[in-house]
């Protein structure tokens, strides 16, 4: 019992920290378009939905904290509470302290220490100001006094209008024979309030000559100021239930109310009439009463209702509730079947089992890569044949089971719209954030170690990149600044951008910072990308000072190295004045690709297939022709590296050579091998401490014979290619 109750914990860990990401985008959204009732409900929904599965399990620090958020929240939907960018901050501090709740669950603490106690209560306090800062609470009404109207109020009439409830009396004939006095019933009614205005109809009286002094022909509509429930206004009339026509309609800023109660019901397998039930729109005898007209008999003489009549329009009719309360139970049933009809095709995998998944599956690919190197080796045509077939099935296997790790990169886009807020605010500057690729799919476990990278250039576009308002004003350039993150797929990879449209990058200033700090040599001779590049040196800023969010020099060398960790790139692309772009280049995948095989001397070498443009014969006679390492393709100049040379392979040089064409980052290079060997599915390895630092290879796998081969970085090769002018300097760049 134990473990499943540990289970459900975490499940609700889980569950919790997915309701903060969306509470945290619906609060930007709220500032941003205060308005937004629908999103103003899903904060609400979300903080509610917390505090109830944290009920279930007894967190009451949990509970106790998230109901002032959500008492908060109900006063901002209800309109009792103005939304401003104090309350969306105290709002967003509240968020973060319930993500560390639980965040503290999920180590097993249910309880907080002191510092974090002592941090909830200040939170806690700061709400509860917003609580008590004489904001009336939802569903009451001003005095009546101020609101009473003179006259007679027309026989009737709903008075949708009013702040008040209307009461709609028609008492039965036989309430006197039955002992009732109809003004009792009045007279207690005051005891809930205050009765604003009462008229009293005759429209049931008959002539005088037709009078029974023993029946009642009067009806009442009544205006009436109380806080009571709607069930509590209809217990005062219980007793006369059965022989009277009784309609209580809420004030109208209630319908907004059972509205929004409605929305916030958890989602169960409820009908129309239930919600309505549950969100107090309707009594159980209002309910009972429909139930009943709607399935009762047609008595002789009488006219049928037409068939199939729905609930939802026998309670318009009879005045119970109004058509847009009965929409907004339609929307809610709505959303329970669609939400169910959801759940029912997805599951929650843990992610260590979808990694052995994943891991079962390289070893499937590289048997099987086996099996067919043996068919082919003893020339078994009918086993060939049979792997053919099992290794496009594993071919299956394995994109489909990649694709279960992949996820959209917009979320964690998206979390960033906090990050630069709340700079924003820190740094006094007026700062836009614009997402774009938010689509863009990759593999989870890149997006989760992405995350850091991303934070310090973003950071560091506001701090360093753009300029304050009244520089930005002075250069002519708009009071706004912006930052951008954008995605897209490019040759395998993953290409992620951080651009701004700041003051750029000094690369006289960034020189003489490195040549100071003994990065660089004094007088040497960089080109520009060479000194882009130094801005991720150790220890190296180009900041006049030390704020809060950068100036130390460590940023953006964590960025570096976090993106070489995953077998990324980094280019930086700078123009003074104008802005800077990052661009941080990632495989799709840290696991398995489809790979091209070239050999060279004795060794085997992995292109990434998608890098792969095409191969052409390499023509020696051709080459003599020039003095560099380039030829002409099809009338493009196409520089081109000899990987005989650049990995210092001894063997006998071969007569016949191939030119493999390859791209990436819109640019295309030559590779020089011996032997093109064909497609192969590539379970990538990572490479060991000992070659973890060797240029221009991102990984190892494991061929079907058991050999390793080097997978290449194409990347690196474009830079080694476009970097070196002759093949004599190409073994100096076989290491960092």
């Amino acid at each position: 019992m134990t473990d499943e109750l540990e289970l459900a914990k975490q499940t609700f860990v889980n569950e919790a920290q997915e309701l903060l990401r969306d509470m945290e985008s619906g609060l930007m959204r709220i500032e941003a378009e205060p308005e937004d009732a629908e999103n103003i409900n899903a904060v609400f929904r979300a903080a509610h939905t917390i505090k109830g599965s944290a009920g279930l399990f007894g967190l009451t620090p949990i509970v106790g904290f998230t109901h002032v958020v959500e008492t908060v929240l109900d006063r901002v939907r209800s309109g009792t509470l103005a939304v401003d960018g104090e309350l969306i901050a105290l709002l967003l501090e509240c968020r973060d302290h319930i993500e560390t709740l639980i965040d503290l669950l999920s180590q097993g603490i249910e309880n907080p220490d002191e510092g974090t106690a002592h941090q909830g209560q200040n939170l806690r306090t700061r709400l509860e100001a917003y609580l008590g800062g004489g904001a009336t609470a939802a569903g009451a009404a001003p005095p009546a006094a101020a609101n009473a109207a003179e006259g007679s109020v027309p026989a009737g009439q709903n008075l949708v209008r009013s702040e008040h409830w209307h009461i709609s009396l028609r008492f039965g004939e036989n309430v006197l024979r039955n002992g009732m006095d109809p003004l009792s019933f009045i007279r207690y009614l005051k005891t809930l309030g205050e009765i604003v205005h009462i008229s009293t109809l005759y429209d049931a009286m008959p002539a005088a000559a037709d009078m029974d002094p023993e029946s009642c022909y009067l009806g009442f509509e009544i205006v009436f100021d109380s806080t009571a429930s709607k069930p509590d206004i209809e217990k005062v009339f219980e007793f006369v239930a059965d022989d009277c026509q009784i309609r209580i309609f809420p004030p109208h800023s209630e319908i907004a109310t059972f509205r929004q109660l409605i929305e916030a019901l958890p989602e169960s397998d409820f009908k129309v009439g239930e919600i309505l039930l549950k969100s107090g729109a309707l009594t159980e005898h209002e309910l009972s009463m429909a139930l009943n007209s709607q399935t009762a008999p047609v008595a002789e003489g009488e006219e049928a209702p037409p068939p199939g009549k729905r609930l939802g329009e026998i309670l318009v009719e009879q005045g119970v509730v109004y058509p847009e309360t009965v929409r907004s139970a339609l929307d809610k049933q709505q959303k329970i079947q669609e939400s169910k009809a959801k759940e029912s095709r997805s599951i929650r995998i843990d992610a260590e089992k979808l990694d052995q998944l994943i891991n079962l599956v390289g070893e499937l690919v590289i048997a099987g890569a086996g099996t067919s190197m043996l068919a082919r080796k003893h020339g078994l045509s009918d086993v060939l044949e049979s792997a053919s077939v099992i290794s496009r099935l594993i071919e299956d296997i394995r994109d489909r089971s990649l694709r279960l790790r992949m996820v959209p990169i917009g979320e964690t886009f998206n979390r960033f719209r906090r990050v630069v807020r709340d700079v924003t605010r820190e740094l006094n500057k007026d700062i836009d954030l614009e997402i774009r690729g938010g689509d863009t799919e990759l593999d989870k476990s890149v997006v989760e170690k992405i995350g850091d990278p991303l934070t310090h250039l973003v950071r560091n576009s506001m701090d360093h990149g753009i300029e304050d308002v009244q520089t930005r004003l002075g250069l002519g350039k708009p009071a706004k600044g912006r930052v951008g993150l954008n995605a897209y797929h490019d040759s395998g990879n993953i290409v992620i951008e951080v651009s701004d449209d700041g003051g750029g990058i000094d690369r006289d200033k960034v020189l003489a910072k490195a040549i100071a700090k003994g990065v660089v040599a004094p007088g040497a001779n960089l080109s520009d990308q060479e000194i882009l590049q130094l801005i991720f040196a150790p220890g190296l800023s180009t900041a006049d000072q030390v704020t809060n969010l950068s100036g130390r020099g460590v940023g953006m060398d964590v960025v570096k190295r976090n993106v070489l960790a995953l077998r990324g790139s980094v280019e930086v692309a700078s123009e003074l004045g104008v802005g800077t772009t990052v661009s941080i280049r990632l495989p799709l995948t840290l696991s398995i690709i489809d790979g091209f095989l070239v050999g060279v001397g004795k060794s085997t070498y992995v292109l990434p297939l998608d890098s792969v443009v095409e191969c052409i014969e390499f023509d020696k006679q051709k080459q003599r022709d020039h003095e560099g390492n380039y030829i002409n393709l099809r009338g493009q100049v196409l520089p081109y590296l000899n990987l005989r040379q650049l990995f210092d392979e001894s063997n006998a040089d071969t007569l016949r050579k191939s030119i493999v064409v390859v791209q990436g980052g819109g640019q295309q290079i030559g590779v020089v091998v011996d032997q093109l060997l064909g497609e192969f599915q590539t379970v990538i390895k990572p490479l060991g401490k000992l070659f973890e630092r060797l240029r221009c290879v991102s990984g190892s796998t494991i061929l079907g014979s058991g050999e390793v081969a080097m997978i290449l970085d194409v990347p690196s090769l474009i830079q080694v290619a476009e970097g070196r002018g002759s093949q004599q300097n190409y073994a100096a760049t076989r290491l960092n």
